[in-house]
């Protein structure tokens, strides 16, 4: 058994931590899988990066309402598989290297599946076949989460072939077909991708719409522009999973009866599950809440003196970003015990990376309705700025909640072109105190830029309530 002064545990966000500042301790880095977490191997990153394809291979079809005729000739999925992962591959690599090399001695890397076994003792699975346990002082439980399969025979059996985003990137050739499992937003993004290709898609969905976690009229927007791209089947729930010659076989029971679905490759893409169970964290104290997370207060510890949690293990947005946002609040406190800082999770933003592309940040309007919050409410849309007209954009808005009395926003939601890009004044006003009214009438917006449909909305807003009177404000 070795002892550390401290043992991280997941190498996403959580391999940010370890820096000069600690080159007194002694450090232990517990890593199941590959280097860099979720986001650079199987998450953000790699899909983004296949995104961007997506959207030069769906050109043709927004050119059409422009007057510019196009076609999409050809798909280099494995070129376009190998560029991206020629890339990130390295990146993990070196990552792995670094930390096992000789810039960093006071660190040992466990390569390996850590599970506890009482307080602070973690026992390691190497990949060598061997195993070995681990004490340490602190513990940083950054592990990430793993991709959830539905209790459906021929899924959790593995008696049918099926992908999830762990693999679905990797794979050798583009398919014809593809069935979509899933309604959340990485079901939406590889639903793009692959319908951008030319790949026959079929999205299931067990709920009403898509993304029902955004606002609804964005959820409603999409599911309609979702279904005129490719099938998408609402309400309709997986009785059975087989392998068929081609593929697979799908049994489903929807809003016209049961019938039987078959692709070439089903993605399964239903959630992402904490991997605090897979650690066996109850055996060393540490809680979970009722959705196996972690429960972490808001200095980032967990119940056990010593014991610190971030990123998808612990936090309701599974985000890269707020997990980037916990490592530095956990890195902190590691150091300065009695100068603790607090995680801030008031404006977490989102973004999901389709055609349109969503972008929230706030309360959306069902739940200020919901939580009896007082508000007023502009939806500005595309085809009413310049940059809206030279796209001929129609159906896309942007819209926006305040407070009537402050000003202070209290959420976004735009669904449309660059969404992710249009909506971060916002953010930064509400992370700011800055009022609506003053972030559009106290700065220059570019013209003819997509950012004046910020501009726009918040102009639409009614002055709130408390505003100063004329001859105070000129005083």
């Amino acid at each position: 058994m070795t002892h550390f002064d401290l043992v991280i545990i997941g190498t996403g966000s959580g391999n940010s931590i370890p820096g000069p500042e600690f080159d007194g301790q002694s450090i232990a880095i517990v890593e199941a899988g590959l280097f860099g977490g979720t986001c650079l191997n199987v998450g953000c990153i790699p899909t983004k990066m296949f995104v961007h394809p997506a959207e030069l291979a769906d050109a043709a079809r927004q050119g059409k309402n422009l007057g510019v005729d196009a076609q999409l000739n050809a798909v280099d999925w494995p070129g376009i598989r190998d560029r991206i992962f020629g890339r990130i591959d390295a990146i993990e690599a070196g990552g792995r290297e670094y930390r096992e090399g000789p810039e960093n001695p006071n660190v040992t890397v466990f390569s390996g599946h850590g599970r506890f076994t009482g307080m602070k003792t973690l026992s390691v699975d190497l990949h060598d076949g061997s195993t070995t346990e681990i004490t340490g002082d602190q513990f940083v439980l950054a592990a990430g989460a793993h991709a959830v399969i539905p209790d459906v025979p021929g899924l959790v059996d593995g008696a049918a072939p099926f992908h999830t985003s762990d693999t679905i990137m990797r794979i050798d050739e583009l398919p014809k077909s593809i069935i979509v499992l899933g309604g959340g937003y990485i079901a939406a993004e590889f639903a793009h991708v692959f319908s951008s290709f030319g790949v026959q898609v079929t999205q299931i969905a067990r709920g009403h719409q898509l993304l029902k976690s955004q606002d609804q009229d964005v959820a409603a927007l999409f599911t309609t522009e979702a279904a005129k791209r490719y099938t998408v089947l609402l309400n309709t729930q997986v009785s059975e999973v087989r392998p068929a010659d081609t593929g697979v076989e799908l049994s489903v029971d929807g809003p016209e009866g049961a019938q039987t679905l078959r692709a070439d490759v089903l993605l399964v893409a239903t959630g992402r599950q904490p991997n605090a169970e897979r650690l066996a964290v109850e055996l060393t104290g540490v809680a979970l809440d009722t959705h196996g997370r972690v429960v972490v207060d808001e200095y980032q510890r967990t119940n056990v003196e010593g014991i610190f949690a971030l990123g998808d293990i612990s936090a309701a947005h599974q985000l890269k970003h707020v997990a980037n946002h916990e490592a530095r609040v956990v890195k902190h406190n590691l150091k300065h015990p009695d100068a603790l800082i607090a995680s801030d999770h008031r404006f977490v933003p989102a973004a999901v990376f389709t055609n349109p592309q969503i972008a929230s940040v706030g309360v959306t309007e069902h739940e200020a309705i919901t939580r009896g919050i007082a508000y007023v409410s502009k939806t500005q849309n595309y085809s009413d700025i310049a940059a809206g007209w030279a796209r001929e954009d129609h159906g896309h808005f942007l819209k926006v909640l305040a407070d009537p009395a402050t000003g202070l926003l209290l959420g976004a939601h735009a669904i449309g072109p660059e969404a992710a890009t249009i909506i971060q004044p916002l953010i930064q006003a509400m992370s700011f105190g800055q009022t609506a009214h003053d972030v559009a009438t106290k700065q220059y917006w570019i013209h003819p830029a997509l950012s004046e449909l910020v501009e726009n909305a918040l102009l639409g807003l009614p002055a709130p309530l408390d505003a100063p009177s004329a001859s105070t404000s000129a005083n």
